[in-house]
């Protein structure tokens, strides 16, 4: 049972680990709106497009973010829904006095 409490709170870290930027929680935020382009993201949450990117691909890699590619552009969307939960739900409290 133990371990299997450690791998509950080991992978709750690794998500607030990732969660850990604004720009990420913003990024969240705007992909649970629906599917967007590098350049629709760009366009809401100001940052350098190689910023932006290098975000993208540790959420990528992470298994929050799911992308696509078509013709040249790849847009992104929400693949792990637990961690978008996470996220409203944090967000929503930090707004609450």
């Amino acid at each position: 049972m133990s371990d299997e409490i450690d791998e509950v709170f080991g992978r709750a870290a690794e998500l607030f680990a990732v969660l850990s930027t604004p720009i990420r929680l913003r990024i969240i935020s705007e992909l649970c709106h629906g599917e967007k382009n590098v350049g629709q993201l760009l366009a809401h949450i100001e940052a350098a497009q190689p910023n932006m990117s290098q975000h993208l691909n540790i959420m990528y890699r992470s298994g929050i973010l799911g992308k696509r590619r078509q013709g040249a552009q790849m847009f992104y969307r929400i693949a792990d829904e637990k961690a978008a939960m996470v996220c409203r739900a944090v967000c929503t409290q930090m707004t609450i006095d």
